[in-house]
């Protein structure tokens, strides 16, 4: 059995007197699209920063098996270590796609790469064949303001699989937008994704996101509890 892409083991995380999250354990595989559901303040947030590296566990380990090459403790990594493991093998998709509004759409997904040493033209090509294979061909100058909701999460989503992150992280991606769209944009997150062999999580509170996935993981008060489908 291959081992997993990404393994959590006894995970904490404290705010204060809140235990965001009180002992986490979690495998997901390659390959696997993952949704991670629970109430608002049930700590799924806080995993998933944790699972990508964006922030530290007070106790707890988490790895990262990279289809090439050895694995990587996350936790023991130093900021920048993790700030570059972010940058160079992982994708982020946000509810609110934090793109850069003074570039047009296919310098938003450029700048991803070029940040990791590829040359403009290059970048720029490479962006705007993800572009045009999530439905925007044509729209690859127009800023961000002159793109729909829908139009400038699949931006957001050609950003994060630029550099050829093998796993990609998504939250509430899908928050924003109205019920076609939603799915229009799940389409083009699971297309990208699960549909090129790589792999996705998503914290999602919509259970027709959820459905879409091949797994789904519910959190409550910091645990990962059994879900109908488990129980």
């Amino acid at each position: 059995m291959n081992s997993p892409v990404l393994a959590a083991h006894a995970l904490t995380k404290t705010y204060g007197s809140t235990r965001a999250l009180a002992g986490v354990d979690l495998a997901i595989s390659r390959g696997e699209s993952v949704a991670i559901m629970g109430a608002s303040g049930s700590g799924k947030t806080t995993l998933l920063h944790v699972l990508a590296g964006i922030i530290t566990p007070d106790t707890g380990s988490v790895t990262f098996q990279p289809a090439a090459g050895g694995a990587m403790e996350l936790t023991g990594m130093s900021e920048s270590a993790r700030s570059r493991l972010r940058r160079e093998r992982l994708g982020f998709v946000f509810q609110q796609g934090l793109l850069i509004p003074e570039l047009t759409a296919v310098e938003n997904v450029a700048l991803a790469s070029m940040i990791n040493g590829v040359k403009r033209a290059d970048a720029v090509q490479h962006a705007a064949s993800w572009l045009g294979a999530l439905g925007l061909a044509g729209m690859e100058d127009r800023r961000i303001g002159e793109l729909s909701g829908g139009q400038a999460q699949r931006v957001a989503i050609a950003r994060a699989q630029a550099t050829g992150a093998e796993l990609v992280f998504a939250d509430e991606p899908t928050g924003a937008l109205d019920s076609q769209t939603s799915r229009e944009v799940m389409d083009a997150l699971l297309w990208s994704t699960t549909g090129q062999g790589r792999t996705l999580v998503v914290v999602t509170h919509d259970p027709e996101v959820a459905a879409r996935c091949s797994r789904t993981i519910a959190v409550r008060d910091g645990l990962v509890v059994p879900t109908a489908v488990d129980a």
